[in-house]
């Protein structure tokens, strides 16, 4: 059957089965691999994407149920790796193996939309499913954290600028 998915603010037509998961979807057909296979039943969310700007498990979702919400990857958050979490991310170095960290920064950025200046209990309960074997979680908080004032620093130099032209 074929679908039209919106993919990174780009069309893209697929001819799959309804029920195949989006994460299939995009790594196999689309060929965008940043989302990641970790457990095949939500548990672990190195799979996590965005639809209409919330997270969700790709690995969960068949491809019928996407519809017309636009679909956002790691690879769609920017073109050269400096979307704020991003940013933090690399500053703090938080990757280890970095096999979860698509999913954690995913998760994160859904977080940061909703609470631009998150406590560690926001960061807790925002990430609360994301696993990450090394356990970097302490340095996750600690880059949510960095990204918040990033975008808070970011938006403050825009509202300056702005009142000045």
């Amino acid at each position: 059957m074929a679908f039209k998915l919106n993919v990174n603010g780009h069309t893209s037509t697929v001819d799959v089965p309804g029920d195949m998961p989006l994460l299939w979807v995009l790594r196999d057909v689309l060929d965008l691999k940043g989302a990641k296979y970790g457990c095949g039943i939500g548990q672990c969310a190195a799979c996590t994407v965005h639809l209409n700007g919330k997270p969700a498990k790709a690995c969960l979702t068949p491809v019928s149920a996407v519809g017309t919400q636009a679909v956002t990857t790691i690879e769609g958050l920017s073109a050269d790796g400096t979307h704020p979490v991003q940013v933090a991310w690399q500053d703090i170095d938080v990757p280890q193996c970095g096999y979860c960290q698509a999913g954690q920064i995913m998760s994160a950025v859904a977080l940061l939309a909703k609470t631009p200046k998150p406590t560690d209990k926001d960061i807790d309960s925002a990430m609360n499913g994301n696993l990450c074997r090394c356990g970097t979680y302490v340095r996750i908080r600690k880059a949510i954290h960095k990204a918040a004032e990033l975008t808070t620093n970011a938006s403050a130099k825009t509202v300056q600028v702005a009142g000045k032209e």
